[in-house]
């Protein structure tokens, strides 16, 4: 029986009040140390997956696996497939909210990750994990998105030790549209990795989040996930979707900025029955990725004002 996705569901997920925070935190503590089992076994997840569990944080997105803490500290605290579950659950991290700066710390004796970005994207997650984690062998893992309550008491929270660690070059793998748990495509991007560890010595590129312009702002956002999440030509999702992990007024804007990007030819449609789905126009990438790096708008995009 799953207790902690029914718990969780009943409690009304994400926004469950503090009062189920011991309950949820007790039955997240116990599917923790059966993942950990499960991973010492041959193949892990087969009865029931893995969990992984993320959460929104003050400033950014939290995770917790099912891995020992001291990964942080030893790249070599993990076994092969762990850090498969581990590799993944970063990748969705920074698929998620486009920021490749990792921190690491500890709930109990299991590995917590942070990244900095926009809380409200804790939902999308674990839709970004399962595609991260597509093809794993001898491995069935899924993440669920909980209150922030359940892992506030993660502490220690660092920077991996070593600007080589694996976890930095997951987490950069990952913003350069890669799967750090596929190998392959760690290898395709390993030339691309080392350049870019080099360069931030020296600096950085400001994120689509901090972007001061509400409207470019949003724009860069929906444009980085779905070139992260691979949606070029024929890979295509739901126009409804843009707008997800956006809150308050920011969902309308997001709508808006959508539709002034389908105008402008940098996203395509594909009609479907019933639902309206859209694509990132490969005829338009090199605009595209000049939005999402320096937030150049090209001359064509007539972004909406926030009112």
């Amino acid at each position: 029986m799953d207790e902690l996705g029914a718990a969780l569901e009943a409690a009304g997920g994400l926004a469950a009040g503090p009062e189920t925070a011991a309950r949820l935190r007790t039955l997240l503590a116990e599917e923790l140390v059966r993942g950990a089992a499960e991973l010492e076994r041959k193949r892990s997840g087969y009865e029931a997956p893995v969990t992984v569990a993320v959460a929104p944080a003050p400033a950014g997105l939290r995770a917790v696996a099912p891995v020992d803490a001291r990964l942080g500290a030893d790249a070599h605290a993990a076994n092969d497939r762990a850090w498969v579950l581990v590799a993944a659950l970063v990748g969705a991290l920074v698929e998620v909210a486009g920021a490749a700066t990792l921190q690491t710390g500890a709930t109990g004796t299991s590995l917590v990750l942070e990244v900095p970005g926009d809380p409200d994207d804790a939902e999308l997650v674990p839709v970004a994990f399962e595609g991260q984690l597509e093809g794993a062998d001898r491995l069935r893992a899924r993440a669920l998105a909980v209150p922030a309550f359940v892992l506030a008491d993660a502490g220690d929270l660092r920077p991996p030790i070593g600007g080589a660690h694996p976890l930095v070059l997951a987490a950069t793998v990952a913003a350069l549209g890669g799967r750090p748990a596929d190998r392959a495509s760690v290898a395709e991007h390993e030339e691309a990795v080392f350049a870019l560890l080099d360069a931030a010595a020296d600096g950085g590129v400001a994120r689509p989040h901090d972007d001061p312009d509400p409207a470019r702002r949003v724009a860069r956002r929906i444009l980085q996930r779905l070139n992260g999440m691979g949606k070029w030509g024929g890979y295509h999702t739901e126009f409804a979707h843009l707008a997800r992990g956006f809150a308050g007024n920011d969902r309308k804007l997001a709508e808006a900025v959508g539709e002034a990007m389908l105008e402008a030819g940098l996203l395509a449609e594909k009609p479907s029955v019933g639902q309206r789905h859209v694509f990132l126009n490969p005829r338009r990438a090199a605009d595209i990725h000049t939005l999402i790096e320096r937030g150049d708008v090209p001359a064509d995009l007539k972004l909406p004002q926030k009112n």
